[in-house]
């Protein structure tokens, strides 16, 4: 898997839902099409963490009353 964007990795989880909802989907695209799914859900995850934690940390660096600074943030590794 590539280092997609959360918005691509969004888009192709929905996409992989929308096909495991099809009731024409065999029993082995079905079963591969969930593990992608899990897959993207916890890169999506990891991402939405990893965005609240920095969000979580310039809030708590800013003092009372002034904007909260921006700084570059390096996100762990899953």
């Amino acid at each position: 898997m590539t280092k997609e964007t959360f918005e691509e990795a969004l888009a192709q989880l929905e996409e992989v839902v929308a096909k495991l909802e099809d009731e024409s989907v065999g029993l082995e695209e079905a079963l591969k099409l969930f593990e992608r799914g899990v897959k993207l859900a916890r890169r999506c995850r990891t991402q939405l963490e990893g965005v609240e934690r920095r969000v979580e940390q310039l809030l708590a660096e800013a003092p009372e009353g002034e904007e909260p600074k921006t700084e570059p943030f390096a996100p762990e590794e899953a």
